[in-house]
C-alpha cells in the first residue's frame, strides 16, 4: 500500500493537469484487418523487465543488489523531473 504524498504541484501545474483531464478522449485508431493486437514480448523477441535504480553522481545503481544483468542490455531509463 503506498502512503499518501503531499501535492506540491504549482499552481500552473495544477490548471494544466486539470485541462488535459478535461479534454475529449482520441478515438481508438482504425487498425487494418491484418495488424492484431500481441504482447510486447512478440516486438521485443525478449521478455521486458522493470528494475528501481538511483542515480549516484550520474550513474544509474540498481536498489537490488541480486540483479545481474547481461553485458550490453539494452535499457530504457524512465525517470520522473525534479519539480
Amino acid at each position: 500500500m503506498t502512503l499518501p504524498q503531499p501535492d506540491v504541484r504549482s499552481e500552473r501545474r495544477k490548471l494544466q493537469d486539470e485541462q488535459l483531464a478535461n479534454e475529449p478522449q482520441l478515438a481508438a485508431p482504425n487498425l487494418e484487418t491484418e495488424h492484431h493486437p500481441a504482447p510486447v514480448e512478440e516486438f521485443l523477441r525478449r521478455r521486458p523487465m522493470a528494475v528501481m535504480g538511483i542515480v549516484e553522481n550520474g550513474m544509474v545503481r540498481l536498489l537490488d543488489p541480486e540483479i545481474r544483468l547481461p553485458e550490453r542490455s539494452r535499457v530504457i531509463v524512465v525517470t520522473s523531473e525534479r519539480g
